[in-house]
């Protein structure tokens, strides 16, 4: 299934990739737009040029993951270098960030590739077809293209604020110097595009490609995603974080259209947590189960289990034939240890271990890069090649079950407190975590606890989004959206400061070293993975440095802890604010004769 429609994609990739401008009409295709949306099967080609832009470096490896960071669960540290990705990592990226210029310019080709299959679709005729089933695939795919603009313009304004908002297709003797509009026009318009269209979109199990095509769950989804991103804070070009006189409306929409899935479509949350994400280790697309859409690549494509998930050791050395792979987003010990023991999620999410040059799992040698786990490539069924790196073929998940019953929760604890629905929600998804003799405290105990007020409540959503979402790179989002980035970092650093302090003075119950080894089967073991212990008790096991590591001699801490975090809430702009928004590429603002600037934010 990935195959073919990795292949229908790239069946129609040279109309969408000639560009040489992020709006440049020069590049536009030859073919006719009116033969093409004519017929069912070239429609579909046409559509597909807007998936391609998913294949690019804007979003494999850039979006999905690597601009992600900072957070209070995935990190990287950026003051380091003056390299693109550092710049990013750092709050601190010049207009001439070429990592910036990229998601800009590629953005801009996914959203006019849309733009023309939605006049395309819509001059066609076709979405009122005489014949059932062309007028049931037309409207299927209009609501494709206008869930994938809408995900291009998400982007946009979580990187950039307030952007042209382009709707028309590229034409020769266009005016294409368009002023910046407002974040909150783009979403709500780009929300009641999908709401009008959604009713008549499929669900995964009538599609041809399921989960790796855009279907109704997932629009479904995405209305309430953005609906909260459009009912949430946002960084001022004064820096102040502030959200809307109307926001409750658009958690309504959130609650609204979550509630409208689940009612539709509900299906129970798989019980084994890591076989979610081994599913796309192993090219299993399942229906109906946790994954509404995830960007199918292809084999020799994508780059999960390269610069995300488990570290493999590799090369032309090793004695395996799995290749190499790395972990850019490393989690902090804080998180980690966030997690009750008992958890099924944190050993998934959490990878204390990784892959040597004889295949052989071994311990991490920095708590600062605990990797995420979810995915690596030598969970592949078969080796890519001893000298591979990217090019897994693993997919990314865009959007899970989980997401849509923790959306829903939020959304009614903002409204109306944490009512039953609400709590009923965050139970199901803590209910997978624990094993069920443990629901009892685990769950409804824990949840009942949550629910003293509507406060104590939304940080129970705050704190499960993080254990359920860990490695899957939509904490940043989140945290913006709520208004609490800066304030998570500050805590992040103060609580690895204790950590430091509590392993080096000896004092505190977490594991100043862990102690592992290899079983009989050649399984890995730790010891004690979340407790102090003296001394192991045998010579079987090795120790590791863990939380002790934390401490420096010279300057009391590690420094990525004292730089990692800190023009996240200390030494930006603003103190206390988290200046996530980055700058215009210059060379848009340059051929934009004047139209555009990047004024506030005190970028100069």
């Amino acid at each position: 299934m990935k195959t073919n429609y990795i292949l229908a994609i790239f069946a129609f990739l040279l109309l969408a990739s000639c560009q040489k401008d992020f709006l440049d009409p020069d590049s536009i295709s030859t073919f006719d737009n009116k033969y093409i949306y004519s017929n069912v099967d070239d429609a579909r080609k046409g559509v597909n040029a807007v998936y391609s832009y998913f294949q690019q470096d804007a979003f494999r490896s850039r979006l999905s993951n690597n601009m992600c960071g900072n957070t209070d669960i995935e990190r990287q540290s950026g003051w380091g270098s003056t390299a693109d990705r550092y710049q990013i990592w750092d709050l601190n990226a010049l207009d001439t960030n070429g990592d910036l210029n990229i998601v800009w310019t590629y953005a801009y080709r996914a959203i006019g590739a849309a733009n023309i299959s939605i006049e395309g679709i819509k001059a066609s005729g076709n979405l009122d077809s005489s014949d059932p089933s062309v007028k049931r695939t037309f409207n299927q795919l209009l609501g494709e293209c206008y869930v994938l603009r809408a995900y291009w313009y998400s982007m946009l304004s979580f990187y950039f604020g307030d952007v042209p908002y382009v709707i028309k297709a590229p034409v020769a003797g266009q005016n294409f110097n368009v002023p910046k509009s407002t974040r909150n026009e783009i979403l709500s318009q780009e929300i009641q595009n999908i709401i009008d269209v959604e009713e008549k979109m499929l669900w995964a199990d009538q599609l041809p490609y399921g989960i790796e095509q855009v279907n109704r769950e997932y629009a479904l989804g995405m209305i309430a995603r953005l609906s909260l991103q459009r009912g949430g804070y946002y960084l001022t070009p004064e820096l102040n974080m502030v959200r809307d006189s109307d926001y409750k409306d658009y958690y309504q929409i959130a609650k609204d259209y979550s509630a409208k899935l689940i009612s539709l479509k509900d299906r129970p949350l798989p019980t084994d947590f890591k076989q979610i994400f081994m599913n796309e280790c192993k090219f299993l697309t399942p229906l109906n189960e946790e994954i509404l859409w995830e960007v199918p690549f292809p084999k020799g494509s994508g780059d999960v289990g390269w610069n995300i998930g488990i570290t493999v050791i590799g090369g032309t050395t090793s004695k395996h034939d799995y290749g190499a792979g790395n972990n850019y987003m490393g989690m902090p010990p804080t998180y980690y240890l966030s997690f009750d023991s008992k958890d099924k999620r944190r050993d998934v999410t959490c990878g204390l271990y990784q892959i040597n040059a004889d295949f052989l799992p071994e311990i991490i040698p920095n708590s600062n890069n605990i990797a995420q786990g979810k995915w690596s490539r030598h969970f592949l069924d078969t080796p890519p090649g001893k000298q591979s790196a990217k090019g897994t073929g693993i997919n990314w998940p865009m959007m899970r079950y989980a997401d849509v019953l923790l959306m829903y929760a939020e959304a009614e604890n903002e409204l109306n407190g944490p009512t039953v629905g609400a709590q009923n929600a965050l139970k199901r998804v803590r209910q997978r975590a624990f094993d069920q003799t443990e629901w009892i405290t685990k769950v409804d105990g824990y949840v009942t606890q949550a629910s003293a007020s509507k406060n104590a409540f939304f940080n129970a959503i705050v704190d499960e989004r993080a254990w359920e979402f860990g490695g899957e790179m939509i904490r940043k989002y989140e945290l913006i959206r709520w208004g609490i980035y800066s304030e998570k970092m500050k805590k992040t650093v103060d609580g690895l400061k204790k950590l430091a302090d509590d392993a080096f003075n000896g004092v505190g119950t977490g594991p100043d070293y862990l102690y592992w080894k290899l079983d009989d089967k050649g399984k890995f073991v730790i010891l004690n993975p979340d407790t102090k212990i003296a001394a192991a008790p045998d010579a079987t096991w090795k120790r590791q440095a863990f939380l002790i590591q934390l401490h420096n001699n010279t300057t009391i801490y590690q420094d990525w802890i004292l730089k990692d975090y800190a023009k996240y809430y200390l030494d930006g702009p603003q103190p206390g604010v988290a200046r996530y928004i980055f700058p215009i590429p210059a060379i848009s603002i340059v051929t934009s004769e004047g139209t555009l600037n990047n004024d506030g934010y005190k970028f100069k």
